[in-house]
């Protein structure tokens, strides 16, 4: 994991640019859990794939093709993963309370970026809020703020 990781920022950041591994490693994990979310209904609808990149490229300030191979990066580790702790673990060692909210209402945009917010969106989640220990109500407020930004 770790190589393709490197591989892509080398490639795609150049070595001056690049952020640390560590880095790295948060981006990835971020990217993985909005790819959970949009695979949970069993299809990347185009419209989630574009809020996927949109969402990760504002978060990191990644250029566009940076932010695309990030997210096919985070298919192939989410692909492979069993569960979502190797990317929570991260994300909770490594973030603020706010910027764990942050990612979670990212996960919402893109849950409502097609306009079909499915059970099982809704419950990965819900699964991850917990896993990332946001409290419910800034979970639920997050959910607000991202559909109310989808219209």
């Amino acid at each position: 994991m770790l190589k393709a990781i490197r591989d892509f920022f080398d490639q795609h950041l150049g070595q001056a640019a690049a952020p640390a591994p560590e880095a790295h490693r948060l981006q990835l994990a971020t990217a993985a859990l909005l790819v959970e979310v949009v695979r949970s209904d069993g299809t990347i609808a185009p419209a989630e794939r574009e809020a996927m990149l949109a969402a990760l490229g504002g978060k990191f300030s990644l250029a566009p093709q940076e932010a695309a191979a990030l997210v096919e990066l985070a298919e192939q580790e989410s692909r492979l993963a069993n569960d979502t702790y190797q990317f929570t673990s991260l994300i909770n060692r490594d973030f603020s309370p706010a910027q764990k909210l942050r990612v979670i209402e990212l996960m919402w945009q893109v849950a409502y970026a097609d306009a079909a917010l499915g059970a099982h969106e809704q419950h990965v989640l819900r699964r991850i809020a917990e896993l990332l220990h946001v409290p419910h109500g800034d979970y639920i407020a997050a959910k607000m703020r991202a559909r109310d930004a989808a219209g």
